[in-house]
């Protein structure tokens, strides 16, 4: 049977503060999309159907269009070359840095996240492990789990829709990632309740729930930065 002092100490620990780390791990990625003219979606769309988007996704990643290493073109035409910039000497912009662009997005896509949730010795971006507490579960079936346990009571998932752009042909260029996309770290007192997590997703132009925001008993969880591999570029232009 425990002592007096030891229940006093075991109410002081469940009191807190107590430190916990937040991580979403998996596939995700970076896309920019951009305006573009019809002649330059003509132009793109016309080759990409035929030969698919690898000479597409080198024009986007080349520092000049004479860098590019074509597959099955020898030059761009100047009216399809639409990362050139006409207020800047004809500079070809950097495809994430777009004259051009209305929508930039980063990371992890809901079906392809992963959650891992560790309590930590302090609130330092460097403290140490304490106990692991959620060890990389699938993230949207770990909160359908709960929501469905809780016979929907409580909410964990909310999903948005970007709003719908007013341009009429666009290009989308597309960096496929993987690792950690998400790193926050909360204080609570108490331990970490799985029910106060709440995550939004925005469905993007190209059909991916990306996961937006994390929050954790109504207070938005900063980002303290993630780390992820390339594993591919895709673009693509269409008529919107």
């Amino acid at each position: 049977m425990a002592t007096s002092e030891e229940k006093t100490e075991l109410v002081e620990t469940l009191k807190g503060p107590r430190y916990y780390r937040i991580q979403l791990n998996g596939y995700g990625g970076e896309s920019a999309y951009m305006s573009i003219s019809k002649a330059a979606h003509d132009f793109w769309n016309a080759h990409c159907e035929e030969h698919g988007d690898n000479d597409l996704v080198e024009y986007m990643i080349a520092e000049d269009v004479e860098d590019c290493d074509f597959e099955e073109l020898d030059t761009v035409p100047v009216e399809a070359q639409f990362l050139n910039d006409p207020d800047d000497d004809m500079w070809k912009r950097p495809w994430y840095e777009s004259h051009t662009e209305f929508e930039h997005t980063y990371g992890v896509e809901l079906g392809g996240a992963y959650l891992v949730v560790d309590e930590l010795n302090s609130n330092d971006y460097n403290s140490a492990t304490v106990a692991e507490v959620i060890d990389r579960e699938d993230l949207q079936e770990y909160l359908n789990g709960i929501e469905e346990e809780t016979d929907y009571a409580v909410e964990l998932v909310e999903m948005g829709c970007c709003e719908e752009p007013e341009v009429e042909y666009i290009a989308q260029m597309y960096s496929a990632e993987k690792g950690t996309f998400f790193d926050g770290r909360i204080e609570t007192t108490g331990e970490f309740d799985p029910k106060k997590l709440k995550i939004r997703t925005t469905e993007y132009l190209n059909g991916e729930d990306t996961v937006t925001e994390v929050e954790y008993d109504g207070v938005e969880v900063d980002n303290d930065g993630g780390d992820t591999n390339g594993k591919g570029y895709y673009a693509s232009v269409w008529a919107n």
